[in-house]
């Protein structure tokens, strides 16, 4: 069966999987869930569509440049610029209008920096997902509207792989040219964590879309493995840079 390959990798990325109310945070490393809205944008299915054939398939996430985290302070108030102090109060879901002095929010959005991780789904539907990610339907982004993709996200579908995780064993490292400098002085062997979809696994994350309506959306569990593995790594270039003098 074929596996479809993707690469995540931007300045800022998010993977919410517990996200509430002010603080909006993230996994460090892409969710199910996550990677299957980004599927589901590219075929241009609109929100509240059944993923269910989405969800079916075999994923594995493998993290080739862990980045760091992000903590991003967000104030929120309403904006208005007529003089009826009633239109200058942020709404509520009931309907109503907050105090003025309720009307500023603080929000707290967690990202990920300078990541880059390799995705593998194997499952019947992965040649349609490779064509809908050469021309997707709609923008592609990692995780929220503020994290477009830095690199091309389709790495190649292909029959050579029997499975998602020999697939994330075999691919060459996607690090990027400074992280693959840097660990190439300091590591003799680069080792990548990986996460795979495993019903026996060591651990479960509750990030598999379940049918609901576009505003109340709900999420089952999956097992899940940890473990890792050693990619194969592109020949170095050794042009000269003057900044390596400086350690």
């Amino acid at each position: 069966m074929s596996v479809l390959l993707l690469r995540l990798a931007g300045p800022l990325q998010s993977w919410g999987i517990a996200s509430r109310h002010n603080t909006r945070s993230t996994r460090t490393a892409p969710t199910k869930s996550g990677v299957i809205g980004l599927l589901a944008s590219a075929l241009g299915r609109p929100r509240g569509a059944d993923l269910t054939d989405l969800a079916s398939l075999d994923f594995g996430v493998r993290i080739d440049q862990p980045g760091q985290l992000l903590v991003d302070y967000h104030i929120v108030t309403a904006a208005s610029r007529s003089a009826d102090p009633a239109l200058q109060r942020m709404p509520t879901a009931a309907g109503s209008t907050l105090r003025p002095h309720e009307s500023t929010k603080v929000t707290r959005r967690h990202y990920v920096t300078d990541a880059v991780f390799v995705v593998a789904l194997q499952g019947p539907p992965t040649g349609q997902l490779a064509e809908a990610l050469k021309t997707p339907r709609h923008p592609l982004y990692l995780g929220r509207r503020s994290c477009p993709p830095s690199r091309p996200i389709l790495i190649e579908h292909t029959d050579r792989y029997t499975s998602v995780e020999a697939a994330l064993a075999d691919l060459e490292w996607q690090a990027g040219p400074a992280e693959q400098r840097r660990r190439r002085r300091n590591d003799d062997l680069i080792t990548c964590e990986i996460l795979v979809d495993d019903r026996t696994g060591d651990g479960h994350m509750t990030d598999i879309p379940l049918p609901s309506p576009p505003f109340q959306r709900r999420f089952g569990s999956r097992g899940v493995r940890h473990d890792r593995v050693f990619p194969p790594i592109r020949p170095a270039n050794h042009p000269h840079d003057p900044m390596d003098l400086l350690g």
